[in-house]
């Protein structure tokens, strides 16, 4: 079956090629299809996957998956929450917003930077589905004093694991993908839609 994937983002869609290669699916991105990226204008990470999900099944009339997620630090209210990819304004990259997080928490010892990567990932059978599939992953650690580590994207360098002493960017892709926040959403999503 063809599905769209709902999203742009290079680094995700390298993560979710190697997550669905055990699902009998033909996953797309929505770039194929000329699909704009949608607005994210909800209110959490459930509604602005929804959002995404629903744009990209409409303007292609196939079923779509889309995720939405970020970081959430527990001394700054949970922020950057759903704006982690645009927390350091309208041109935002990964290293604005890794500077903008080290920043804000300049004079906060490692130990109080509590944090979590959160995922939600919807899968839509149509833009009208009233029941989509929902799952939602946390992957908890703490932001690092410094960026480390050259694989994954966004926060990876800055999202230290204290169990593993590294940060997800120190983690191979492999690894990361069996204890993410987006492995484990995606291990629930499977197990949803598995007959």
């Amino acid at each position: 079956m063809k599905v769209i994937l709902a999203t742009s983002n290079e680094g995700k869609l390298k993560e979710f090629k190697r997550l669905f290669l055990n699902l009998d699916f033909d996953v797309e991105p929505q770039s194929k299809f000329n699909v704009p990226d949608a607005v994210e204008d909800g209110l959490s990470f459930i509604e602005n996957a929804l959002i995404k999900a629903r744009h990209a099944s409409k303007l292609t009339g196939l079923p779509a998956i889309a995720d939405d997620s970020g970081l959430e630090v527990d001394c700054l209210n949970g922020a950057p929450g759903i704006y982690s990819s645009r927390f350091s304004g309208k041109n935002s990259t990964d290293e604005k917003n890794i500077s903008k997080l080290l920043s804000a928490l300049v004079s906060t010892p490692l130990s109080e930077r509590i944090a979590r990567f959160q995922c939600v990932i919807v899968y839509m059978r149509h833009p009208e589905d009233p029941t989509p599939v929902i799952a939602q992953g946390a992957w908890k650690g703490l932001v690092a004093l410094n960026p480390q580590g050259d694989h994954g994207f966004g926060y990876d360098p800055v999202f230290y694991l204290p169990e593993l002493k590294c940060t997800s960017a120190e983690l191979g892709q492999e690894e990361k993908n069996k204890i993410s926040h987006r492995g484990i959403a995606m291990t629930k999503l499977i197990q949803q839609l598995s007959p």
